[in-house]
C-alpha cells in the first residue's frame, strides 16, 4: 500500500477514563475499520534545537505550531520503513507533509544531510531542518495505539493512545519503545481527525459519554515534565550547596 505524504485535516484530543473508552467503542464500533496499521506500537523521535527553540515556540504559540520528528510502527532496523514529518497547525488545521524512506537513509540525512530524494516534501523538510539550524533527536515518545476508519468516511480517523511514555536518552527508532510514562494508568488519548465536520453518530457518542475535547501535546507535556525534574534537581543541588557552607 502506497503511503500517504500530504495531510491537512482538523485534529481533536479527548482524555478517556477506561470506562468511556469502552462505552464510547461500543457505540461507535459498527461504523469502524481497523485502518492498515491497526494496533501497533508507534515510536515518534521529535527533532530539536539544543535550547529546545521549537517546542518552547509551540507551547508559547497560540495560532501557530510546528513539529519535525522521525517516525515508525514498533522498533525500528535500518531498512525499516520510516516516515521524517513536517507537521503544522495554524487555524485549528493540521498540515502535515512526510517523506517515506528508510532508518539508513533517515539517520544518514539527520547526521550528514544527505537527503533521501529531492522531491517537493523533501524540499519543504529540507527548508524547515536548515531554517533551526538542523536540529537533532530531542524526545522520544512512544504509545500502543489502536486506528480505526470509517470506509463510508474515508477522512475520519479515530485512534486510541495508551501507555504514553518518553525518554532522553537512546535517541534513535532501533533502541526499542521503553520510557517514563507521561499519563496516568488507566488514561486513554482519544485523537479524532477529520477532513470537515465529525458524523452525526460520533457527535451524539461523544456527548452522550460526556466526552471533551481538551488540550494535549505529548512532545510539550514530556518538555514540560523534563524540565521541571531539572528545575527540582539543581534546587537540591543549590540547597546542599548551601547546607554545606552553613556546617
Amino acid at each position: 500500500m502506497e503511503a500517504i505524504t500530504s495531510f491537512k485535516r482538523i485534529e481533536k484530543k479527548y482524555l478517556l477514563t477506561e470506562t468511556q473508552y469502552e462505552a464510547l467503542l461500543r457505540k461507535v464500533g459498527p461504523h469502524l475499520t481497523p485502518d492498515a496499521y491497526g494496533r501497533s506500537t508507534v515510536l515518534s523521535l521529535y527533532l530539536d534545537t539544543p535550547d529546545y527553540r521549537i517546542i518552547r515556540s509551540s507551547i508559547e504559540a497560540v495560532d501557530y505550531k510546528e513539529k519535525l520528528r522521525l517516525r515508525s510502527y514498533g522498533t525500528a532496523s535500518a531498512e525499516t520503513r520510516v516516515f521524517l514529518e513536517l507537521k503544522k497547525k495554524f487555524g485549528g488545521v493540521v498540515y502535515k507533509r512526510r517523506e517515506v524512506m528508510t532508518l539508513r537513509q533517515a539517520e544518514a540525512y539527520l547526521r550528514y544531510g544527505i537527503r533521501p530524494c529531492n522531491s517537493q516534501i523533501m524540499n519543504e523538510i529540507d527548508w524547515a531542518m536548515r531554517l533551526y539550524g538542523r536540529p537533532r533527536p530531542a524526545m522520544m515518545i512512544a504509545c500502543e495505539r489502536e486506528a480505526w476508519f470509517d470506509e463510508e468516511h474515508p477522512d475520519l480517523r479515530l485512534t486510541f493512545d495508551r501507555n504514553i511514555r518518553c525518554r532522553e536518552s537512546d535517541l534513535s527508532l532501533s533502541r526499542g519503545s521503553a520510557g517514563i510514562a507521561l499519563l496516568p494508568k488507566g488514561c486513554v488519548l482519544l485523537e479524532i481527525k477529520t477532513a470537515g465536520a465529525m458524523p452525526l453518530w460520533l457527535a451524539n457518542a461523544l456527548d452522550e459519554e460526556n466526552i471533551l475535547p481538551g488540550s494535549f501535546s505529548k512532545y510539550g507535556t514530556a518538555y514540560t515534565r523534563m524540565l521541571k525534574e531539572k528545575n527540582n534537581t539543581l534546587s537540591l543541588i543549590k540547597g546542599g550547596m548551601q547546607h554545606a557552607v552553613n556546617l
